[in-house]
């Protein structure tokens, strides 16, 4: 995907992909249950989609001997474009956001845990069209790829993605459509918790509008970027 030549000063926004803009509970799910069926694996699917984010292996480990885990992480992403992407949807809101840092002049960037082949074939699915994709990275190693994008607001729904703003001295601006709640993403350290991504257009055109002044990851931030925690 191409870098975008449309941005002079304007924010340059990374979003997380799973649960912030993609709901890809089912697909995935549809992957587990495929894995299950092939290995006998007693695996709780609706446990595992509860609490999407973290990288793939991290979740395997519980439900596969140590051993097994890189052989079974394998075997779950080649089962993964056949069964994972037809039923994963756009997240409510998601086109309006990537709509609106265009219309003020952004970038915007993907920074998932995803591998980026799997991430690249939701987005043309789905025809979301970032300026740069990167995959595989978590936490502290989004922050890392953030900053060197010059990345001003990192949106996520986990408690992994407001680390991942942090270590980039970014905005974190965090959604409570995946497994943290509110409360979880505040205590975290996000500087603006949406209910929904739905509410993030309103909020970027406040942060552009107030120019994003003395931004930065951290306490009181919220306030400085033009929107508050909720």
């Amino acid at each position: 995907m191409p870098l975008s030549e449309t941005t002079d000063g304007g924010p340059v926004v990374g979003f997380d992909l799973d649960m912030t803009l993609v709901d890809s509970r089912r697909g995935i799910g549809a992957v587990y249950r495929a894995l299950a069926a092939e290995t006998g694996a007693d695996i709780d699917v609706d446990l595992v989609t509860s609490r999407l984010g973290p990288p793939l292996e991290h979740e395997m480990a519980n439900w596969f001997p140590p051993e097994q885990v890189v052989a079974m992480s394998d075997r779950y992403r080649a089962l993964y474009p056949e069964h994972a992407i037809a039923d994963t949807t756009a997240m409510p809101g998601a086109r309006e956001a990537i709509a609106a840092v265009r219309a003020a002049g952004g970038r915007v960037l993907v920074v998932t845990a995803k591998n980026r082949a799997h991430a690249a074939l939701h987005l043309s699915h789905l025809g979301l069209e970032p300026d740069l994709l990167i995959g595989g990275l978590w936490a502290e190693a989004k922050g890392t790829a953030l900053r060197a994008q010059g990345a001003s607001v990192y949106v996520g729904d986990h408690i992994g993605d407001v680390r991942g703003a942090r270590t980039a001295d970014a905005v974190s601006v965090a959604v409570a459509t995946g497994p943290c709640d509110e409360e979880e993403l505040r205590a975290a350290g996000a500087d603006v918790v949406l209910g929904t991504l739905d509410a993030f257009a309103g909020w970027l055109g406040e942060y552009v509008g107030g120019a994003g002044e003395g931004v930065a990851g951290g306490t009181g931030a919220a306030d400085r970027a033009g929107g508050a925690a909720v």
